[in-house]
């Protein structure tokens, strides 16, 4: 069955064959050849150059000349008194509900003998240095800043370090410099886009180089992350653009699936969003709803080039809209049905997951204390949103006494030496005759 275009050139799919359903979960498709060589030569200049290559990459990118990458104290110290009426109150509730919720993400590891004087456990240690990258452009993303620096100061991460691009005046969003003084930012330079990965990645004379990198991005972004990630730095997660599924039926409300649909496709161009219903009527009243709700929104051009991209499906049944979401794994999953508990049993792939009609998208990306940070374009069948424990290493210990060398001393020996590793062999082999004089 071929998908019939209609209002906003959404495509509809009902009842498609499980043999379509490998089609209808591909994300858009993004030739990554000359990106990749682009992005190449800029991480490549910034690694040479340090700081004149960032800034020479800020005047040509973000339009601005700067003496200093660095964003000054007093820059900082003026933020709180520039923000809207109301914004400051706003970034502290949120960051109170982020903190409570990571903060309570602690496990204590236990000593465990395996056996008889043999112990092992196993400590999280903060990683020292750790990177965040806050987009700015079109929607300057001040919620990402308390989603990463919160955890990051609960896990007790000696330094973090923050990019993020100025405006054409030369100054950071003062949100964003708020909510990082409000999560406790160690260092805030003024860079965005590769060189800011570069800059974290590799070090300049003015940006430490850190262990790890945070953060979400543009394409652009997300190929510098994987690049660096292949020699020089550890980074969050591999992702692309963001997306949104939401499962519906005749008990939805039309105007809530409507509005969560257009609140993911506003983030940009090459967002997707996809609803899964097992109610025909529901389609054409969603697609009034989005048609009606799309005329109001400033963003309205990109919402629009994001809902080509988008489409709706009609299944036959619970079980079968269970199974195609779990096939797309997607970012944010809304099962906006007074069933949703039965259908929150069958998740098995998503980055996030939002029960019922209140819970909307919105509510995770600013301030009911989950983490936004999540996985993208189908990497949730592997990997899980930013928590704790990504500001963390997992160092192990053991303990062994001559009892522990009598009790596994021969296991050793023998598996060593069937893998025809004579050395290792030889490391247990001169303890246990030393436990045996």
């Amino acid at each position: 069955m071929l998908p019939n275009t209609r209002i906003l050139t959404m495509k509809t799919y009902k009842n498609p064959p499980r043999e379509q359903w490998s089609e209808i979960v591909k994300r858009p498709h993004l030739d990554s050849s000359k990106l990749y060589a682009t992005v190449r030569g800029i991480l490549d200049d910034v690694r040479s150059s340090g700081d004149t290559a960032i800034l020479k990459y800020e005047e040509q990118f973000d339009h601005v000349t700067l003496c200093d990458v660095a964003v000054a104290q007093e820059e900082i110290n003026s933020a709180r008194e520039q923000l809207p009426e109301g914004l400051y109150a706003a970034l502290e509730q949120a960051h109170h509900n982020i903190y409570v919720f990571h903060e309570a993400q602690r496990l204590e590891s236990r000593k465990i003998e395996t056996q008889p004087g043999v112990t092992c456990w196993q400590k999280s240690i903060p990683i020292e240095k750790v990177g965040l990258y806050i987009p700015g452009g079109t929607a300057p993303l001040f919620s990402t800043v308390l989603m990463l620096a919160t955890p990051a100061k609960i896990a007790g991460c000696r330094e973090i370090v923050l990019c993020t691009p100025p405006g054409r005046d030369g100054r950071v969003n003062p949100a964003i410099l708020a909510a990082a003084e409000i999560a406790g930012v160690s260092k805030i330079f003024k860079t965005g886009g590769v060189q800011a990965i570069g800059g974290m990645a590799y070090g300049t004379q003015s940006i430490p180089k850190v262990y790890k990198i945070f953060g979400p991005g543009n394409q652009y972004v997300m190929a510098a992350k994987q690049l660096v990630a292949i020699d020089e730095v550890a980074i969050d997660m591999p992702a692309g653009p963001s997306e949104v599924c939401v499962i519906a039926d005749e008990s939805s409300e039309p105007e809530f699936v409507a509005a969560d649909l257009l609140s993911q496709a506003e983030h940009g161009t090459d967002s997707q969003v996809i609803m899964i219903t097992t109610s025909e009527i529901m389609i054409d009243k969603v697609r009034t709803e989005i048609d009606r709700q799309l005329q109001v929104l400033p963003r309205k051009e990109i919402a629009e080039k994001a809902l080509e991209n988008s489409k709706m499906v009609l299944v036959r049944d619970n079980s079968e809209a269970m199974a195609l979401s779990n096939m797309y794994a997607p970012e944010h999953l809304i099962l906006s049905t007074d069933d949703y508990e039965k259908l929150a049993e069958k998740v098995v792939n998503a980055g996030s997951v939002f029960l019922g009609k209140y819970a909307c998208e919105s509510a995770g990306d600013y301030a009911s204390g989950t983490n936004h940070t999540l996985p993208t374009h189908g990497h949730a069948v592997a990997y899980n949103g930013v928590n704790l424990d990504s500001f963390f290493r997992k160092t192990t210990f053991q303990y062994i006494t001559e009892e522990g060398i009598r009790n596994i001393g021969k296991t050793v020996e023998v598996m060593a030496e069937n893998e025809m590793l004579s050395a290792h062999a030889h490391a247990m082999r001169i303890r246990k005759l030393k436990v045996k004089s």
